[in-house]
């Protein structure tokens, strides 16, 4: 949910810890490679990474065999990256079976400041920011989708807390529709496009005031939030 070309969101301590590592766990390999060429290029200039230097573990569902490989890593004293894609590892994203894998060796784990795409998303929203709650996928069946978006409303207002949902970028715009169909009027919608990119748009509005106009964001990365009133 986060622009791949916004490499200024890294703080440059960053590509110093980059350094340090001799192993990644990565969601994606081939553009967590690129990603590193180009932070490279952007914040040290003239100075190259050899991306080969690194061992590359993918996170995959495979997870006793990546958390085998992981404790074999730790075993050997290598000093281990976790990445993950348009997030924080182990919020909303891939990750956290491994940190609890460290946390059970008794190995150090340090966070790394970086964007995430949920809380940019909450932060931008002007929604409660005291309670909330990531849901991730709704269900892609329309009657179940709306069944779920009312529970979420239900709850929002029942406990005054932000709902944070995401949806593949192709289907975007047909969960929009779902929303402004089963939600209140009154309800809180919160849409937040292209995060840390060029093209970055966030609008707040109620269900009622997004009906009056035409929205599409197909095929664009978004995160969605809803308070019920």
């Amino acid at each position: 949910m986060l622009d791949d070309e916004a490499v200024e969101t890294i703080p440059p301590y960053i590509t110093d810890a980059i350094k340090d590592c001799q192993v990644f766990f990565v969601e994606n390999e081939r553009t967590t490679r690129r990603y590193f060429k180009k932070i490279w290029k952007a914040c040290l200039p003239g100075e190259e990474i050899v991306i080969d230097n690194y061992e590359w573990f993918v996170i995959d569902k495979a997870e006793d065999k990546v958390q085998s490989v992981f404790k074999q890593k730790i075993k050997e004293g290598k000093n281990i990256g976790i990445i993950s894609e348009a997030g924080c590892p182990g919020v909303a994203d891939p990750g956290q079976t491994l940190i609890s894998t460290a946390h059970e060796t008794n190995t150090e784990v340090k966070p790394l400041v970086g964007p995430s795409s949920v809380l940019l998303a909450l932060m931008a929203s002007g929604m409660n920011g005291q309670q909330f709650q990531f849901v991730g996928y709704l269900p892609i069946n329309e009657y179940e989708k709306g069944k779920a978006i009312k529970d979420l409303e239900t709850e929002s207002q029942k406990k005054n807390c932000t709902q944070i949902f995401i949806e593949t970028p192709y289907r975007n715009n047909q969960l929009i529709e779902s929303v402004l169909k089963n939600c209140k009027p009154g309800t809180k919608f919160c849409i937040a496009v292209d995060l840390t990119g060029t093209n970055e748009w966030i609008r707040t509005k109620t269900v009622n005031e997004w009906k009056k106009e035409k929205i599409d964001i197909h095929k664009r990365p978004a995160i969605l939030l809803l308070l019920a009133r």
